[in-house]
């Protein structure tokens, strides 16, 4: 696993500026304009293509459109000014370094932080009213350095050592910042000289392949350092190159690292890491856009597309009132304030965010997008800058002046207006759900053998072990918004992080292993939602730990209720489950209630609460205990440092006052249970209200199936970890479902966040339902006296399958669902191999190269019987199940064919023998990820029950003319998941 310390917002050693990250506007003052002329003279010749490049990407790290004497820029151009002169004035070369504090040699970090520190002087130097605006001493300091570092630290011939980061990323995009800033005043021996130690560390051959450390953001930055390298060596094949290995990052991806289909961003295979990684790769793209733009590299591949709907499916979601949810942060989340930054700013949600907000603004100028696009992220980057109230942008010091300027320009211009925050519901692949309303939201985290417990390395999040048991982030649109910003993670407790079932088992700092290496051995993770509203459950597993239980989490319009079961653990620790554990920061002022009484605020005070059914905090929002319950209560002042949870940050101590709502099930529980419903914003009379009148009727709570209804907004929620029924509610494997009835229709969505069904057949006590008005992977087999259907939820990764059925209207005609084994399964090929049998294996292969009799094409064949079929055949669907075993790639795409002849046996036929293919049938996508494949085989089934002729033959190869990857997929004979064949007749 790689140890990437990555970019400004993974670790980059920041300086003055270097963390300055927002807004950029492009229309020039004229002192800035003037500025720019007086540090950058035009060259006698006409600027070249290379010339108007390495301009462009000036204006990018120095801003324009800005008063250099206003608010906040004289300020931030002040503190630049002063930051520089320190580093001037330290800057001592000798043997060993260049400044005393960053030794050369065995730690890599030194050679990206002095780079960082020699381009906050390259700032200082070409920017307005620095005070060193155009210093000759500092000029010639800057060259001096860079000259010392060519010499001794990233030369053309030093070998690595430490981490890779530092000598592909980290230095070299520092290195060419500098070089493009001091362009004028640098020889061309000198931009010869750094170039040659770029193409040392940073070769072609870095982005051959997207594969190990060349995948996602971490490419992005790599294909910069090429192109900016090509720019200021006026060389066209690094550029190329940067453009052309672009591209694998714009398609979706079904598994590990990039941008999927439903939004879900991963890095480092596991983790969910749009607000690190994911902020990083949309900062090198909007960037990398806006430079090639208008040049014959200009960014043409119709994927790119994806990155722009991935703004409002990948980034937005996780971004309210401009921080962006920790959940989705990984171990950036353990950052706070490093000891490298020389301004000691905290790193925080609101920092992150104030980044993604800035590369969103900058896309929407980078010409990727459309005027529409381009005006609705503006509309939607204005409303997060003006609602920011705990930590203002346009007040923020860690933002760099360009992203400032261009922040400005949009909170002046008055055609744009500022876009609400949505009223929305997301369940996402990568185990995180999120719940929006206007004066809320909430995000949560979870698990399974796809994603992580946690992620830690580099010494960094070294406590993270329960951020992926349930927890449940929350704000408040004007309030709670700085509950993870202020200091959390180093002072909450780790055991006591909201939502979370966690058993309280000692752990070690980083356990678990680096780089997400541990994962729960459960598959059931996600949910279900119709966008609006949402069904989210684990099968929660412990870290080191031999707990397991249920949870669930049903999103409604002003509260998320929370249930709980099977909670069982033989650890011989006490196990419990986190209502919340509210920061309330270092006053102590607010305001907790429990059943209208109010409790001491007291540090040190706690107290269990028998029977209890409501308590509140003046402010922040209530929980709501229906029945009434046990819970736990303390309110503490905790104290800790940066330092304990990152071994690079800050060892100031710090103390935040929390109060803490927990159940306690006890040491070594056997089938625990629990529930509540947390209201945010709620007081303490509206908790009161709701305890006394509830809106939710609990349905189920077991190891089984967590169900609720919800009568007033028309709601049937369950989530089912088995086959069982709940409710209204009967299903043959588990799944989550979502019913929504009013105005005379019910929707009913249904998922499988196991991702091991095939079809799941749901089953529905409701009578009143006639015809059906919409369907997507739904098959309605009955509306009469009960609604009965079989959702296809295999290789949607998660996702739902919808219908929707009305009171009105004619019934459909009674189908019947059958789901047939084959009768047999192998694969033949190509070559040498043209005369072997591969029958009575457990799997079967098929790739097609393209090429004929060259050993490498193998076709899989299967047989069905269909004689017990009766009725017309409406739909069929043969599933099989696999994945790509290929080193060439990750993804490609199975056909079914119809075959000229039945007439093979698994256990004789050969290449040689096997029957041609006929008509091309379905297509479907299989990955690197194990998953079903459906394809639509309903033209052959419906032939063959028509002729009565025997069993169905069919085969499976790639589409014809063009070469695939190797795809191994499971036989009759395999153990688990054979293939079958889904047929609904009528």
């Amino acid at each position: 696993m790689n140890a990437d310390r990555s970019a400004p917002g993974l670790g980059s050693t920041p300086t003055a500026l270097s963390r300055r990250r927002l807004f950029q506007s492009g229309i020039a003052v004229a002192a800035v304009a003037a500025a720019s002329q007086l540090l950058h003279p035009q060259p006698a010749r006409a600027a070249d293509t290379y010339d108007s490049m390495r301009d462009v990407w000036v204006r990018m790290l120095t801003g324009t459109g800005f008063d250099p004497a206003a608010a906040p820029f004289a300020g931030a151009l002040s503190s630049l000014g002063s930051q520089a002169g320190s580093f001037q004035s330290t800057m001592a070369p000798s043997s060993g370094s260049l400044w005393s504090d960053l030794p050369i040699g065995t730690v890599s970090a030194n050679v990206t932080s002095s780079y960082v520190r020699l381009r906050t002087m390259a700032l200082a130097y070409v920017q307005p009213n620095t005070g060193l605006t155009a210093s000759p001493a500092l000029a010639s300091a800057v060259s001096t350095g860079l000259d010392w570092m060519h010499a001794h630290a990233y030369t053309p011939t030093t070998t690595t050592y430490n981490n890779w980061w530092d000598w592909q990323i980290g230095a070299p995009q520092r290195l060419l910042d500098v070089c493009a800033l001091m362009y004028p005043r640098l020889t061309q021996a000198q931009i010869a000289g750094f170039c040659a130690a770029v193409d040392h560390f940073v070769p072609a051959s870095a982005v051959a392949t997207y594969s190990g450390t060349s995948t996602g953001a971490n490419r992005v930055d790599l294909c910069r350092v090429l192109a900016l390298r090509g720019v200021l060596g006026k060389s066209s094949a690094p550029v190329s190159t940067a453009q052309q290995a672009l591209s694998p990052v714009f398609p979706y991806v079904r598994e590990g690292d990039g941008i999927h289909a439903d939004g879900s961003y991963l890095q480092h295979t596991y983790i969910p890491y749009a607000g690190t990684y994911g902020q990083v790769l949309l900062n090198g793209l909007s960037k990398m856009f806006t430079l090639l733009a208008g040049t014959t590299w200009a960014v043409n591949d119709p994927a790119v597309q994806n990155i722009s709907a991935a703004v409002t499916m990948a980034w937005a979601p996780f971004v309210y009132n401009g921080l962006v949810m920790d959940g989705v942060s990984g171990r950036g989340i353990s950052r706070g304030v490093s000891n490298s930054d020389p301004l000691k700013i905290q790193q925080d949600d609101h920092i992150r965010g104030q980044g993604v907000v800035s590369d969103i603004l900058r896309l929407a100028t980078s010409g990727l997008a459309s005027p529409a696009q381009s005006a609705a992220w503006k509309s939607m980057v204005k409303g997060w800058l003006q609602r920011d109230y705990y930590a203002p942008p346009m007040s923020s010091k860690s933002l760099e002046i360009p992203e400032l300027a261009r922040a400005q320009a949009l909170l002046d211009d008055s055609t744009v207006t500022a876009a609400a925050e949505p009223v929305e519901s997301r369940v996402f692949g990568m185990d995180r759900a999120v719940h929006r309303r206007g004066g809320w939201s909430a995000q949560l985290s979870l698990c399974s053998g796809r994603t992580s417990f946690y992620e830690t390395g580099n010494g960094e999040n070294l406590r993270g072990w329960h951020t992926s048991s349930g927890m449940l982030y929350w704000y408040g649109d004007t309030y709670g918004n700085g509950q993870y910003s202020d200091a959390f993670w180093p002072t909450a407790d780790p055991y006591l992080l909201p939502g979370t079932t966690v058993s309280t088992r000692p752990l070690a700092d980083a356990a678990g292993g680096s780089w997400g290496a541990s994962h729960p051995d459960a598959t059931w993770a996600g949910g279900t939602t119709d966008g609006t509203y949402s069904a989210v459950g684990q099968d929660v597993r412990g870290l080191q730990s031999t707990l397991t239980g249920k949870k669930s989490w049903f999103c409604l319009d002003d509260s998320i209720f929370c249930l709980g079961a099977g909670i069982t653990c033989t650890d011989g620790y006490d196990v419990r489950t986190t209502v919340d554990n509210r920061n309330l920061g270092p006053n102590n002022s607010q305001v907790f209630t429990a059943d209208g009484t109010v409790q001491p605020s007291t540090l040190g005070w706690n107290q269990s609460f028998t029977d209890c059914r409501y308590m509140a905090v003046g402010g922040m929002g209530a929980w709501v205990f229906p029945g009434g319950t046990t819970v736990k209560a303390k309110r503490v002042a905790r104290t800790g440092a940066w330092s304990d949870i990152n071994t690079g940050s800050s060892t100031a101590p710090i103390t935040r006052n929390y109060l803490s709502l927990w159940f306690e099930h006890g040491t070594d529980p056997v089938d625990a249970s629990y529930g509540y419903q947390l209201m945010p914003g709620a007081t303490a009379t509206a908790a009161a209200a709701r305890a006394a009148n509830p809106n939710v009727t609990v349905l189920s709570n077991t190891a089984q199936a967590q169900a609720i209804s919800c009568p007033s907004l028309g709601l049937t929620m369950a989530n089912f970890f088995a086959a069982g029924s709940a409710g209204p509610i009967t299903v043959d494997g588990p799944c989550s479902v979502l019913m929504k009835e009013q105005s005379g229709s019910m929707t009913v969505v249904v998922s499988d966040p196991t991702r091991g069904t095939a079809t799941v057949r749901v089953t529905i006590a409701r009578s009143t339902y006639k015809s059906v008005q919409a369907s997507s992977g739904v098959q309605v087999l009955s509306t009469s006296g009960q609604v009965v259907l079989i959702a296809e939820t295999g290789g949607t990764q998660g996702a739902g399958r919808t219908v929707t059925l009305s009171t009105s209207g004619t019934a459909p005609a009674t189908a019947t669902a059958s789901c047939l084994g084959a009768t047999a399964t192998t694969y033949v090929r190509d070559g040498s191999y043209a005369a072997i049998n591969y029958g009575n294996t457990t799997t079967m292969v098929v790739k097609n190269s393209n090429i004929a009799n060259n050993g490498y094409n193998r076709r899989s064949l299967l047989a069905f019987d269909v004689s017990g079929l009766s009725g017309r055949v409406t739909r069929a669907v043969l599933w099989v199940y696999g994945n790509v075993q290929d080193s060439a790639g990750s993804q490609t795409t199975l056909q079914a064919f119809t075959t000229s002849s039945g007439d093979w046996t698994e256990t004789g036929v050969t290449w040689s023998t096997t029957p041609s293919l006929v008509t091309g049938l379905g297509t479907g996508t299989v990955s690197k990820g194990y998953d079903w494949v459906g394809l639509d085989v309903t033209a052959a089934v419906a032939a063959a029950r028509a002729s009565a002729d025997g069993p169905v033959s069919l085969a499976l190869f790639e589409p014809l003319g063009a070469a695939g990857l190797a795809a191994v997929l499971h036989t009759r004979l395999s153990a688990t998941h054979p293939p079958q064949l889904e047929v609904i007749t009528g």
